[in-house]
């Protein structure tokens, strides 16, 4: 009997384990309904993982783990690899620090699922929930966290390398309240005139802001450590 050439999707999840120990199989699941990779079918419906696509979900992962890239971004990345154009993937880098991160469409992760994607531990997620960084969804039989939730708790585990604690992200969830708030009292009498027309600009203008507000947000913080830099140095 001939070998066979390709993976099955259990095949592929031992063969990144060891690089990726969050890696699940909803995830690479959910990667494909994103459009991120397209494995063939067999017949009765079984995803085949050839070589070139279990390397194209490798690099898929090291994107989101080693550079937290939005799934935009490493989509765009990708079709300029395929089409030849490496040299854009300089200015995709650039472009990907002032583009709003997009989280994952329609992900109900368990609290279990959550900890073993990201790999957190339970109690410390939970932790996180008492301080308003994270958010379970849903009703009391069917609770879940979702791709917000995702997304900032694999932004978060890497501030818990330098010492941070849950309290200590709380003034991000403050100043994100403080900030939504403001944001809305602008966009509100566009969403008033309920039409389509008006929603899309009041979307554009969300998108705008917050954009506008993360680069000021660097710009100052750069700032503000360059002065306690050129404080400590004297």
């Amino acid at each position: 009997m001939a070998a066979r050439s390709y993976m099955s999707i259990g095949e592929v999840l031992i063969s990144l384990k060891t690089e990726f120990p969050d890696i699940t199989i909803s995830k690479i699941r959910f990667l494909e309904g994103e459009g991120l990779i397209e494995p063939e079918r067999t017949a009765s419906g079984y995803r085949k993982f050839y070589d070139g696509d279990v390397e194209r979900l490798r690099n898929i992962l090291r994107m989101q783990r080693d550079e937290y890239l939005p799934l935009k971004v490493i989509k765009e990345r990708l079709l300029h690899a395929e089409g030849g154009e490496a040299e854009a993937a300089e200015p995709a880098e650039r472009e990907a620090e002032d583009d709003l991160a997009e989280p994952p469409t329609g992900l109900q992760m368990s609290l279990d699922e959550m900890s073993s994607a990201t790999g957190v531990d339970r109690e410390r997620i939970q932790e996180l929930e008492r301080f308003g960084i994270l958010c379970e969804h849903g009703a009391d039989g069917n609770r879940y966290f979702d791709g917000d939730d995702y997304q900032v708790l694999s932004i978060v585990k890497d501030f818990f390398k330098y010492g941070m604690e849950p309290r200590h992200l709380t003034m991000y969830r403050h100043f994100s309240e403080r900030e939504a708030s403001l944001f809305e009292a602008i966009v509100v009498p566009m969403i008033r005139q309920r039409n389509p027309e008006a929603r899309r600009a009041a979307m554009d203008s969300l998108s705008d802001l917050a954009r506008l507000s993360r680069k000021l947000k660097q710009a100052m913080l750069r700032t503000n450590l360059r002065q306690y830099i050129q404080q400590q140095g004297s």
